[in-house]
C-alpha cells in the first residue's frame, strides 16, 4: 500500500497518445454526451423488435442473459435490460455471519488500507478519503480501514447491493464531472474518483461504518437508490444543488446482500470499511469480482451495533 508522500505520475511521464485523449475528455461536453446517452437508453423499443434490439446489445458487450430475471419481450427499454435483476439462484450468498459479500460485478481496480486516508487509484497516484466521500466525520472513522474499488463494465450485473448487514445511517450525492472510468482513465485522470460524481451510502453495522461509493461517469450520470424513492441523480434538483445529503431519523434496514442502489449504464464502486473490523481476501487488479460472492471476513465485531434479526437478503 502507498503511502502519502510518494510520487504522483506527471502528465509528461504519459504516452503522448494518453495525454491527447486526456485532453480531449477534459473539454469534451460530457454531461451533454451523458444525457444523449440515457435519452437513447429511454427510448421505447416495438414489441415486435425487442427480442433482436436486446439480443444484439447482449451479444455485443457479452452479456450473460441465462441469469436476467425475464425473457427480452419483457424490457421495453435497453435501460431496463441494463438494469435487470437477476434470477434468484445467480448470485448465492454465503450464510455465515462473518462473511463480507461484494457488493456488485466487476473488475478490482485496486484494494488495500486507506493508511493515512489515502486510497490508490493506480500504480504511483492515490486519493484522498475526506474528499471521495465530502464527510470528514465518516472519512475519520474509516481511515485506515480496508478497502476495495471495482469497476463494472458494461457486460456486468448493474445494481449494487450492502456487502454486510445493518442499518442506512443516510446518503450523500457529491456533484462533479462525468469521466470515463474504464482502465485507461483510470492511469491518465489524476484524482478520477473524486472528480466524478458520486453517491455515497453509509451503513452502520456490527462491523462499524461501511462506505459504499458508487461513482458515476460518462454515459452513468444516473443513480438511483432501493431504499429511498427520492435519489435519482439525474433529476435537476441533484444537478443544480452543490451537495446534498439525507441522515434518517428512523434508519433503513437491510441484510448482507440486500439491494442498495442502481447504475444506469455502467461505473465504478468503491467500499471502505473501520479498521481492524474487517480483513478483505487478496486481490489482484484485474481480477473478477461477482455480486454476493465472499471478499473478506469480519475480524471485529460492535456488540452494540443494530439488532439485524429478521432481516431477508434480496438479489
Amino acid at each position: 500500500m502507498t503511502t502519502r508522500g510518494e510520487p504522483r505520475i506527471a502528465m509528461g511521464s504519459l504516452p503522448l497518445s494518453d495525454r491527447v485523449a486526456r485532453t480531449a475528455w477534459r473539454v469534451a461536453p460530457k454531461r451533454a454526451l451523458t444525457g444523449a446517452i440515457g435519452w437513447a437508453a429511454g427510448l421505447g423499443i416495438p414489441s415486435g423488435l425487442r427480442s433482436a434490439v436486446l439480443g444484439r446489445f447482449a451479444r455485443l458487450y457479452g452479456i450473460d442473459t441465462r441469469e436476467a430475471e425475464k425473457p427480452f419481450d419483457d424490457y421495453p427499454r435497453v435501460d431496463d435490460f441494463f438494469t435487470r435483476r437477476l434470477v434468484p439462484s445467480a448470485r448465492p450468498f454465503e450464510m455465515r455471519p462473518d462473511a463480507i459479500l461484494s457488493p456488485a460485478d466487476g473488475t478490482v481496480v485496486e484494494s488495500g488500507l486507506a493508511v493515512d486516508g489515502h486510497l490508490l487509484q493506480a500504480k504511483g497516484v492515490l486519493f484522498e478519503l475526506d474528499e471521495l466521500l465530502a464527510d470528514e466525520a465518516a472519512a475519520a472513522r474509516l481511515r485506515g480501514g480496508a478497502y476495495l474499488i471495482t469497476y463494472l463494465s458494461p457486460s456486468d450485473y448493474h445494481r449494487v447491493h450492502a456487502p454486510v448487514a445493518g442499518e442506512i445511517v443516510g446518503w450523500r450525492h457529491i456533484p462533479g464531472t462525468l469521466y470515463p472510468v474504464n482502465a485507461k482513465s483510470v492511469r491518465r485522470v489524476e484524482g478520477l474518483f473524486i472528480r466524478n460524481e458520486r453517491f455515497v451510502t453509509l451503513i452502520e453495522g456490527t462491523v462499524g461504518l461501511t462506505a459504499v461509493v458508487m461513482v458515476a461517469a460518462v454515459g452513468v450520470g444516473h443513480i438511483t437508490a432501493a431504499y429511498d424513492d427520492e435519489v435519482a441523480t439525474h433529476d435537476r434538483s441533484f444537478l443544480r444543488a452543490p451537495l446534498r445529503a439525507k441522515t434518517y431519523d428512523t434508519r433503513p434496514r437491510l441484510a448482507a446482500g440486500g439491494e442498495l442502489a442502481t447504475f444506469h449504464l455502467g461505473s465504478t464502486t468503491v467500499v471502505v470499511f473501520e479498521p481492524g473490523r474487517v480483513e478483505l481476501s487478496s486481490f489482484q487488479a484485474g481480477a473478477k469480482t461477482r455480486m454476493g460472492e465472499t471478499i473478506g471476513r469480519a475480524i471485529s465485531v460492535k456488540l452494540d451495533g443494530p439488532s439485524i434479526d429478521g432481516m431477508t437478503r434480496t438479489a
